[in-house]
Order: structure tokens, then sequence, then C-alpha cells
């Protein structure tokens, strides 16, 4: 016993000698220290220190603008923010530690939603997040709840949404117009699958294109239709009817309708895609809001060539969105300025004016639907340029059919099973669904 006590002293030991090893390496990552606009009085004490890791370097551009304007509005109380932005895995992992260690954890972490359950296992007196229920709540009756939902466990919210994540679907213009298409007449899969036939014949070009591997192809049909991995008591579904048959339908797209491929590089978000839509490779991409981003950052030469629908529905008058994907920023119980902290993220994350910044800083639709009306979110700016100025227009018939996704400890490693394993197999290897399906939910289950 006394030799297991020791190793478990010497792995924790090196645990914590790698945060701290990580964090002073210039490896693949990026610092950005941003102060009040006095940097004598950030480096004479005057203001307080606040350090934040993220894993995309965009999302430093809301909180640079918010802080500048933090630090106008409150001259007696200054921000000093260092920001470090590291590769995806390396971040949520290096925070994963440190929060388990008890030492080098920043002070506000920004957290990608397929990660999130890992944040939060256990008991609330296990979770090393700060609860952010008193800040969260006032407001939360002109938000989209099922994005705070995502980040709450029992009763306790931890975690403030970036986005609402609403999936859409995003149509080549040129494409549609050449087959004599409207887009906003494609209203259910029954009329995308008609559709896709007519431009196969007339253009010879997919309709769409799936992820494999990936889960945006797959995951937000069996939202919009009700289900999820994980069931709400935290028994995993992922071969119950509604999901077999939504994969047998994703199936029949590229294999039997073949009107489907599967997307170059393996998903949406691969440099090879980015190309391969930019050259009218594909009629539509089926994807969250916040891949307006990667139009603007990847394919500006897109700009006025598509047109932003709602998903179709899988019936007349069912649901035609879903809420895929997104970050949380949360305050770990590390830092020492807890209430400032909090008063900081109330500011950036959950006021009308961090709400606004959202969507003209980042691009990202903000969680408060109550400001998608404000004359701001309709001023011309990149995204205009690319969608139209009806984005939000559009966004406000959907945002009620958004629903929230069961995420539990089992999530991240059955969404990995999910997307590398089932989806792989089924898209791109054309393997059979029930049988396959039923293989990966079993190992899943196999492993609770």
């Amino acid at each position: 016993m006394k030799f297991k006590s020791f190793k478990l002293v010497l792995f924790l030991l090196i645990l914590g000698l790698a945060v701290i090893t990580t964090a002073c390496s210039g490896g693949g990552e990026s610092s950005q220290s941003t102060g009040g606009g006095d940097s004598e009085a950030a480096s004479s004490g005057e203001a307080t220190t606040l350090s934040l890791w993220t894993f995309a370097a965009y999302h430093q551009d809301h909180f640079a603008y918010m802080l500048e304007r933090w630090n106008e509005e409150n001259p007696d109380e200054q921000i000093n923010l260092e920001m470090t932005n590291y590769p995806f895995d390396e971040m949520h992992n290096n925070l994963l530690i440190a929060l388990q260690s008890g030492v080098g954890a920043p002070d506000l972490a920004n957290i990608e939603i397929n990660r999130w359950s890992n944040f939060v296992q256990g008991s609330e007196e296990d979770i090393k997040l700060v609860p952010l229920n008193d800040i969260v709540e006032p407001v939360l009756d002109k938000t989209v709840q099922a994005r705070f939902i995502n980040y709450s466990k029992d009763g306790n919210y931890y975690g403030l949404p970036t986005q609402v994540a609403a999936t859409v679907t995003y149509y080549n213009k040129e494409i549609m117009d050449e087959v004599g298409i409207d887009p906003h007449s494609i209203e259910t899969w029954d009329d995308f699958v008609e559709a896709g036939l007519q431009v196969k014949e007339v253009t010879g070009k997919p309709m769409t294109t799936l992820e494999a591997p990936g889960m945006w192809s797959f995951y937000p049909i069996i939202s919009q239709r009700g289900s999820d991995l994980i069931d709400e008591d935290g028994t995993i579904i992922l071969d119950n009817d509604i999901n077999t048959e939504t994969l047998q339908f994703l199936s029949d797209l590229v294999h039997e309708h073949e009107i489907a491929i599967p997307a170059p590089g393996g998903n949406h978000t691969a440099e090879e895609y980015f190309g391969f839509f930019s050259d009218n490779g594909t009629a539509s991409v089926i994807m969250p809001a916040w891949y307006m981003s990667r139009f603007r950052d990847y394919m500006p030469d897109m700009a006025g060539k598509i047109a932003m629908t709602p998903m179709p529905a899988w019936e007349p008058g069912g649901s035609r969105s879903a809420g895929m994907g997104g970050t949380a920023t949360a305050i770990t119980e590390q830092s020492e300025h807890v209430d400032l902290a909090k008063r900081f993220m109330e500011y950036v994350k959950l006021s009308e004016e961090g709400n606004i910044a959202l969507w003209t800083v980042l691009g990202s639709e903000p969680p408060r639907w109550d400001v998608w009306d404000a004359p701001e979110m309709s001023v011309d700016n990149d995204f205009t340029a690319l969608f139209g100025n009806d984005i939000f227009e559009m966004l406000s018939t959907i945002r009620d059919d958004i629903n929230h996704i069961n995420l539990t400890p089992d999530s991240s490693r059955v969404i990995d099973l999910t997307q590398n394993q089932l989806i792989y197999q089924v898209i791109r290897e054309g393997a059979d669904v029930k049988e396959t399906i039923k293989r990966v939910a079993d190992e899943a289950r196999s492993s609770q």
C-alpha cells in the first residue's frame, strides 16, 4: 500500500510539472496580455491580472474588445487579461490535469462542448469549476436556455455559452440557380432528396457532403428528432430506432441515391474542404451557425453566393434546427479573484453589450435572443456580405426548435466512438447500418 501511495504522489508531481512546463514553453501556443490602456497602472499593481486559456485564437478578439470597454467603464477596477491560446487537445488535457492536481489552472477557461463532460464529473464537491447561478439566473428568460442547460449539472450552471450554434443549411446559390430551385422552398428532408436528384442530373455535382469521421452530419438530425446518444438517465441509446433510421437515411444519401459524398478532408472544417466548397464542389453544407466564421476566414470569395436557411424538417411542420457544438467559458476554483472574474464574465458574456459584440466581433449568434433585433445586428459587416441582412430574422424562426443535449461522464467517449468508428465505417466504407450501430453501441456500453 505504501508503494502504491508513493506511485500516486509521484504521478501527480509529474503531472504538475507537465502543466508548468507546457505553460512556460512556446511550442504551438500564443499568448496575449491585454491591459486597460495604462500599462504603468497594470504593472504597478493597480490592475488585477486574470488569466484565460482558450483553444481558438479568434476567441481572444471578443475578450480583448470587451476588456477595453470594461476598463473604460471601471477606472477604479482595472483588469489585465493574460490570454493563452493552446492547441485543442493540449489545452483541454492540461486544464483537466491542473484542476485535478489543484495547481496551475487559469482564472478563466474556454471549454468545447464535446470535452465539457470531463470537467463536471462526480458530485458538486468534485467539480473544480465555480457555479455561476447568481449571474445566469437573472437573464435566463432572455436566452436560448438549452445552451445554458448544456453547461449545467444538478441545478448549477458552470459555463457561459459563446453561441447558440443553431444548425442551418448553407446553399450555393449559383448551383441552385442553375438547377432552377429556390433553396427556401426546401422544407423537409424529402424535399432535400428530390432537389438533390435534380442537382445531380443537371450538374453532376453532389447535393451535400457528410462528415466521416465527424459528428456534424449525424448529431443535428437525431437532435432535431428529439433523440440523443445518451438519455437523461445516463443510458447509452446510440442504437435506438430513431438513431438507426437517421443513420440509414444518411447512408442512403451516399450509397443509394448518390446525392451526397463524404466530405473531402474528412470533415467540414478541414482545409481541403474549404477549397472544395469554394470551387463549387457541392450544392450545400449543413453546419451550425458558427460555421459563418469559416466562410469569412477561409471562403471569403463565396460572398453573396450563399443562401442560409433552416435545416430541412423530418416531417412537415417539424423542428428545423438543433444546437450543435459550441464553447463555454468557465471560472476555475483556483482563481484568487472569483468575485471579480464573475462580474467580468457577466459583462463579457451575459450583458446586452457583450452579446451584441459576440456577433459584431466574432460572428457568433448571441445566446441572448433579446438583442437579435438590435440595430447593431443588421449593420453591414463581413457576415452580412456573405449571407445578407436577414440572418437573425431567419434564426428567430428556429430558436425554439433547439433542444439541449445530454452530457454525462460517458459523452466524450461515446462521441469519439460514434464519429471515428460508426460514422466513418457507415458513410465512408458503406458498412451495414444496423449491424454497425449495434456493435459500436455495445462497445460503448461495455465500458460504462
